[in-house]
């Protein structure tokens, strides 16, 4: 299991080392499990687009404590105080709070996960976050190991960028690309996937980049596959999902389905794979 601290976590996150990881979002602890001895640095439970309940979530991030990956959830949104404490206290070393528009909502989501007086969660005892380090061992170090991340998806939130970057206490700006676009207009505008490579969205990611810069805040990114890793990291991206547990699944579904029509031909056997929209 890591023993890194979050504080050791997004310290190295910081100084330019990058972390990889990946979103989970099949309610499966197994999956989960397998995924988190498979060399990734994090792993995150998507409870937005995932159909996990609390019962659930607390199997998976059981899950990936033992492998080792430090865990994040995706909650619900900065209104989400429940969502939140339960991911929170079932052990979670972060949370991603979703559709961040203004400076208010990024506050409001800072707020949940911080004790006070920095902010407001709920102190409680025992719980799986409690028992390694005890009451006061984890409380008395949470608000600086807690890993506070707020997606960046809307243009609302491009154009409050300034503010929202300078709220203490956020450690990661997520940029989302799917929704930003969409927000942005961007699929009206371009045929797929042409809106990834627009100047509109180069710009917003430029702000994003710059205020994040400015205010010590850690760049994120969910891509799907491996292909622009490498620009992003260019760009002062460290922390970075290359896809979801589903996904990887299809992919890898898909070179299998490729391969097997390749071998079959050179066989001279009539084989097809059936019609999917997925693979």
């Amino acid at each position: 299991m890591s023993t890194q601290s979050g504080a050791e976590f997004k310290g190295e996150l910081r100084q330019g080392t990058p972390k990889y990881g990946l979103f989970v979002n099949s309610h499966s602890p197994t999956v989960a499990e397998q995924l988190a001895h498979s060399g990734y640095d994090w792993l995150l439970i998507d409870t937005q687009h995932g159909p996990m309940g609390f019962e659930h979530l607390s199997a998976m991030l059981a899950a990936v404590g033992s492998g080792g990956a430090k865990s994040m959830v995706r909650v619900a949104g900065f209104h989400d105080r429940g969502g939140i404490q339960q991911a929170l206290d079932l052990g979670a070393d972060g949370v991603l709070v979703p559709y961040i528009n203004t400076a208010e909502e990024a506050r409001q989501a800072v707020s949940c996960a911080r004790y006070p007086t920095a902010g407001t969660r709920s102190v409680y005892f025992p719980q799986r976050s409690t028992n390694k380090a005890g009451l006061l061992g984890y409380v008395g170090n949470a608000n600086k190991n807690i890993i506070v991340a707020l997606q960046v998806e809307t243009a609302s939130c491009i154009e409050n960028i300034a503010e929202i970057a300078a709220v203490p206490g956020v450690d990661i700006l997520f940029l989302g690309q799917n929704d930003l676009c969409m927000s942005m207009g961007l699929y009206e505008t371009y045929e797929f996937p042409h809106m990834y490579t627009s100047p509109e969205l180069g710009a917003a990611t430029q702000s994003l980049v710059e205020q994040a810069n400015k205010n010590g805040v850690i760049l994120g990114l969910f891509l799907f596959g491996t292909a622009r890793v490498g620009e992003f990291l260019e760009k002062g991206f460290t922390f970075i999902s290359i896809g979801n547990d589903l996904h990887h699944v299809l992919t890898q579904s898909g070179a299998y389905m490729k391969d097997l029509d390749g071998i079959s031909k050179d066989k001279g056997k009539n084989w097809t794979k059936r019609p999917s929209a997925l693979v």
